[in-house]
């Protein structure tokens, strides 16, 4: 709740799953006026055509009980609290021939670790994403997996479908590693369910992308942020197969990418390379890896969050395997080094933030953009700063102010500090001048924001509204995005 009382939360994107959940709330298909209207999405576009998230209909009942964006922000907290007990079962399961003293030691780290992991503090920072699911959905699949309870591994394999998309090719991984351990130890349940899951995963994800996302409206190829390696597929299958080379070129430039790559596994002491569930994160990491968005590449986003299991997962088997092979001081060493590291990216990443002040309290001009949401009545509509966004998704019809107007009744706007999705401050001052010029008056302005009202519905140039042929866009990228590591 620190990033919601510090406007850190934002309409891009916990805005955009409130607006989504409370519409299952009401029976009603996930559609977010936020996010269609700023991409141009056609009117009552559907989020399912955008990513496959049903998962998300499983919060819709909180709603009836608190009707506000922070039930998802508790949400998300409880769904990452669940795979604490999990995680400690796991550590059980790796450590089973130690002493009881050494499996307690175990399962207690190991739980401390993954509850103060950084990617889990990151994506808390950053508010609420579908990874909410998939933590706690990947986190069940593994132990039930290490339990041997294979009609379990298939239950939740197909839950983790659901959290999104890409998610069967993390099933397919898992069914590879699955079937191998099964066939090692002669366990024929295992070897089916593993062979089912390598085959049923990579082609639910097949069935999604291919034909359910475009059935729902999805814009075909609009995710496809891979045009070094070719413009669709087909293409980069077939400049793969002739330059094989290329992979790496693509996977290692510019270097923040090889960074990424050494911080994920340093975090953890590369425990995880000595585990085959490893494999697990390998499509994920090669969507990032060979993406040329730049939003993809830094580690302060939640998309590590979705390796986070699967990395903790791993280094405890490897922990527990080499405490098996007698190695003891080597695995009591090695563990010690993996938390430090780990503990040190928590605390940089995130912990600290609990113990500074001024972390709990919105700066000035947020300050300023909360007090101005104040001040627009229930029902209207608003272009609002992406920051102040969420406080308006409850009672108002509210979209983010971007390079486009919209005409709303309402507009809220920064004008001294950068604002997603502009380029530029000065980008938003003009925005606001354009708007005093045609209709608009400015109603309250205090440390760089501006509430303007609507006045006289005259033409504003360049105003313009999704309408049912409207063809989706795709966001800029400042030219700094994608260059450092830890920029937030």
């Amino acid at each position: 709740m620190q990033s919601w009382a510090g406007l850190r939360v934002t309409g891009f994107d916990l805005g955009i799953f409130d607006q989504a959940v409370r519409a299952y709330a009401h029976f009603e298909l996930p559609r977010s006026p936020i996010k269609n209207v700023h991409h141009e999405f056609p009117p009552g576009f559907s989020l399912l055509g955008d990513h496959f998230t049903p998962a998300l209909m499983l919060l819709a009942p909180l709603y009836w009980v608190w009707d506000d964006p922070r039930v998802l922000v508790l949400a998300q907290a409880g769904l990452f609290a669940c795979g604490v007990p999990v995680v400690r079962r796991v550590a059980r399961y790796c450590f089973a021939d130690a002493a009881p003293v050494v499996v307690r030691r175990a399962a207690d780290i190991g739980g401390l670790v993954y509850a103060l992991g950084w990617p889990l503090l990151n994506s808390s920072y950053a508010g609420f994403h579908e990874v909410a699911f998939a933590v706690p959905f990947t986190l069940l699949m593994l132990e039930r997996g290490l339990a041997r309870r294979y009609g379990a591994v298939a239950v939740w394999a197909f839950l983790l479908c659901t959290a999104k998309e890409d998610m069967g090719l993390v099933v397919g991984a898992f069914g590879l590693v699955l079937g191998v351990r099964a066939h090692r130890s002669g366990e024929r349940a295992g070897r089916i369910t593993g062979v089912v899951l390598s085959l049923a995963g990579p082609l639910a994800s097949a069935v999604i992308i291919g034909w359910f996302l475009p059935a729902m409206g999805g814009p075909d190829g609009y995710y496809w942020s891979y045009d070094r390696l070719g413009a669709d597929p087909g293409a980069a299958l077939a400049h793969v197969l002739t330059e094989p080379w290329v992979v790496f070129q693509v996977a290692f430039t510019p270097f923040v990418k090889v960074a990424m790559l050494m911080w994920i596994l340093g975090a953890l002491a590369l425990l995880p390379l000595g585990s085959s569930t490893s494999l697990l994160a390998l499509p994920l990491l090669a969507e990032r890896l060979l993406s040329d968005n730049p939003n993809h590449w830094p580690v302060i986003n939640h998309y590590d969050a979705f390796l986070w299991p699967i990395l903790l997962v791993a280094s405890l088997e490897t922990m527990g395997r080499l405490h098996r092979t007698g190695r003891r001081a080597l695995t009591r060493w090695w563990a010690i080094a993996a938390v430090t590291v780990s503990s040190a990216a928590s605390v940089a990443l995130g912990l600290r933030f609990l113990v500074i002040p001024g972390a709990w309290q919105p700066s000035p001009d947020k300050r300023a953009l909360a007090t101005a949401a104040e001040l627009i009545p229930d029902g209207a509509t608003v272009e609002a700063d992406n920051a102040v966004a969420p406080r308006l998704t409850a009672r108002t019809d509210v979209v983010i102010a971007d390079a486009t107007p919209r005409g709303a009744q309402w507009v809220l706007l920064r004008t001294a500090d950068r604002t997603f999705p502009f380029l530029s401050p000065d980008e938003q001052r003009q925005r606001v001048a354009l708007l005093l010029n045609h209709g608009y008056t400015e109603v309250w302005k205090q440390n760089g924001v501006v509430l303007l009202r609507r006045e006289r519905p005259v033409p504003i140039p360049g105003m313009r509204l999704p309408g049912p042929d409207s063809v989706p866009i795709h966001d800029r990228s400042p030219s700094d995005v994608g260059t450092d590591l830890f920029q937030r």
